[in-house]
């Protein structure tokens, strides 16, 4: 038995083929200094609008894991309202959110709640492969919320 073994760990050792590691691909080639927050990695902006009985978006989203982007969220002030979306919030690294130009740099959100008219701007970079939802709390309708799929 023990030969067995023997032989099997030398002939995985010696074996030719390779497995290549998997790994996030950017939009560009040469990222320099600036690495995956590179101009030339950044996705399509995505815009968020929330007014009352409007819908939040113009339809589903697609990212590219391992790509830089910003989700533009304009609440129009026409009731108080919020955005959630804790898993998409956690498949996401979260460079910063702008609001009202004051920069926080969180670490995770889980929702964003406008008690009037503003802009919040979060700039991050897609990691985990799946389907989430983006949504305004405790609401049902297809329109009041949008899928984000990372690939």
């Amino acid at each position: 038995m023990r030969r067995f073994l023997i032989a099997a760990f030398a002939a995985l050792v010696t074996s030719t083929v390779t497995l290549a590691p998997a790994a996030a691909a950017p939009l560009c080639d040469k990222l320099g200094f600036a690495g995956l927050l590179a101009k030339c990695n950044r996705g399509e902006p995505i815009e968020i609008t929330l007014a009352s009985g409007q819908p939040l978006g113009k339809g589903d989203v697609a990212l590219q894991s391992g790509a830089y982007y910003e989700m533009k969220i304009t609440a129009d002030g026409s009731a108080e309202l919020a955005i959630t979306g804790a898993p998409f919030f956690r498949a996401i690294w979260m460079n910063e959110i702008v609001i009202n130009g004051i920069e926080v740099r969180p670490m995770a959100i889980d929702s964003l709640e406008f008690d009037q008219a503003g802009v919040a701007t979060l700039s991050f970079i897609a990691i985990k492969p799946g389907s989430y939802e983006v949504r305004i709390p405790n609401t049902t309708s297809d329109s009041q919320k949008i899928t984000i799929s990372i690939q």
